[in-house]
């Protein structure tokens, strides 16, 4: 399980970029270098809150939605550098917001957690193109593995575009 804080702010980055990894953040007109963030949707509080803690102790910046609705109407859907999904929550889950991502051509690299995963559903997630599908309670050492290696995924791959 993991810890963290308050919710979402707006951050203008540059719409060229996909991930928001290697993009820039302007602050009063000044092209600045954005530090990833990291953003966590999930309909229950005491995950979302835990997971925030617990990547701003590890030095992330991170915002945090209860729904892909609310996240989709926020400035955030351009401006993340990872996402954490809840599989299961009311409304859209995880993977139709990974999907519906992907189909406006915003590629964020999205990590999965789920309570109840299955072998068929994590099929379709990596086949979908997440980066990880991970099963809670979460290890915070695997998800801080696999934020960085998402990371690093994406840069490599802006490099190469």
């Amino acid at each position: 399980m993991f810890l963290v804080g308050s919710p979402m702010s707006s951050r203008p980055v540059d719409p060229a970029v996909g991930t928001g990894v290697s993009s820039t953040r302007y602050k009063d007109g000044h092209v600045v270098p954005m530090e990833p963030l990291i953003t966590i949707v999930d309909d229950d509080k005491a995950v979302r809150d835990a997971l925030q803690r617990m990547l701003q102790s590890n030095g992330f910046t991170a915002d945090v939605f209860e729904s892909a609705e609310q996240f989709l109407n926020s400035a955030q859907p351009h401006g993340a550098s990872c996402l954490i999904l809840d599989v299961r929550m009311p409304g859209m889950t995880g993977l139709a917001l990974h999907d519906h991502l992907i189909g406006l051509g915003c590629r964020i690299p999205t990590i999965l957690i789920t309570a109840c995963p299955t072998r068929g559903e994590r099929r379709r997630a990596i086949a979908s193109g997440v980066a990880s599908y991970l099963a809670k309670p979460l290890s915070e050492e695997v998800l801080l593995d696999t934020i960085r290696d998402a990371l690093e995924d994406a840069t490599q791959a802006d490099a190469k575009r």
